[in-house]
């Protein structure tokens, strides 16, 4: 990274938002020494991949960076949606049209960290995520969350070969000339075991591969599956929990039900998602009203709601929460209680009490598929 930074003017570290553990603390120190070793003169901002969320406030950036972090580099934050923010970049081979973060297309040099996991329809986290959807425009992210990609069958967790939404993506990585990536692999603790660093794609490619050795697993259909989101941040609303869902959906048989533990303290994830699951009459009804939808028309949020009436076409869904109003819930196609045990006995009551059951206790780290291996 150091000859990287050498001759720059100036360089953007793009990283994670509030949504993702990735360690910035241990991370962005290691990479601002090392590109002010290469070049002591660099101008370093530090650009906050937003994606579609909700801007990460400033409690959130001084607890996820660290105070001198916080208090003595340039950090913007992207926003998909500010015109003057953006830049062309050039044309996806989705036929979308992809303007990234002018921060980006300006900058002699681009860097970005991550952390690599499964992800319910790019494949993996990381890498070239950190340009689409990290900075890129939000006309971009909608092309590529269209609901003809959604339903590929490829266009899922852990695989990466054939699939449309990454390919996208890895062609963003390089239209906006994303030249090194620091990635990590975390446990369940969210402690680093791994690192990749290099090419946005080689290195990737290389930390999937790691994660695959870890996270790949065989899961015989069963009746009742118990899943989660991992805990805190992503169990922070109902929208993030879909993800968790996804790991529940591919090991539960036609017909079962799906457990999610899920505190979901944060609601229901936005407005959009809400209400298209709330105004529906029937999951199938909405699946098949959002497949209809041409790529240039994706509504914001609607490939969420798309996988979770895919979800609910399969499964019934149980939500665990205390925190999420259990009225909201309901009116979302899944029965909410407030314990575990409820959840036994309802499924149980409405499967029986000889039905099997699989346990998966974080849904988002994990990749169920009938060999355990990764595609990509």
């Amino acid at each position: 990274m150091e000859q990287l930074a050498v001759g720059k003017r100036n360089a953007v570290v793009i990283t994670s938002d509030h949504t993702r553990p990735v360690p910035s603390r241990i991370i962005l120190p290691q990479i601002l020494e090392r590109l002010r070793k290469g070049n002591p003169d660099i101008q370093i901002t530090i650009l906050v991949a937003t994606g579609l969320h909700r801007p990460t406030n400033t409690r959130e950036l001084a607890e996820k960076f660290g105070e001198k972090i916080f208090s003595e580099e340039r950090i913007v934050l992207h926003d998909a949606k500010d015109a003057e923010q953006l830049r062309f970049a050039g044309t996806l081979p989705s036929g979308g049209v992809l303007s990234v973060n002018r921060l980006v297309s300006e900058a002699d040099l681009v860097v970005a960290e991550g952390f690599i996991e499964p992800h319910f329809f790019a494949g993996f986290s990381g890498g070239r995520k950190a340009i689409l959807p990290g900075v890129a425009s939000a006309e971009a992210i909608m092309v590529n969350h269209c609901a003809e990609f959604i339903a590929h069958p490829n266009a899922r967790t852990g695989n990466l070969a054939g699939n449309p939404i990454h390919k996208d993506m890895l062609a963003a990585a390089r239209m906006a000339k994303l030249a090194f990536i620091v990635n990590v692999i975390l446990d369940e603790k969210k402690q680093i075991v791994h690192a990749v660093a290099g090419d946005a794609d080689v290195a990737h490619r290389k930390g999937c591969g790691e994660l695959m050795e870890h996270c790949g697993v065989t899961v015989p259909p069963a009746d009742i599956v118990v899943t989660s989101n991992g805990g805190y941040p992503l169990d922070q609303n109902f929208y993030q929990s879909v993800k968790g869902l996804t790991a529940g959906e591919a090991a539960c048989r036609e017909g079962g039900v799906i457990i999610m533990v899920s505190a979901c303290n944060d609601g229901t994830g936005g407005d959009f998602f809400y209400k298209m699951l709330a105004n529906a009459s029937t999951p199938q009804e909405l699946l098949a009203q959002i497949l209809r939808v041409p790529r240039t028309q994706t509504q914001y949020d609607q490939w969420q709601v798309q996988i979770m009436a895919r979800v609910l076409c399969k499964c019934r869904v149980i939500l665990v929460t205390r925190d999420f109003d259990h009225a909201l819930a309901r009116q979302m196609h899944v029965t909410p209680v407030s314990t575990l045990a409820e959840a036994m006995e309802l499924a149980d009551k409405w499967l029986g009490k000889n039905a099997k059951i699989a346990v998966i206790p974080d849904g988002v780290s994990i990749v169920c598929n009938p060999t355990g291996e990764s595609k990509g």
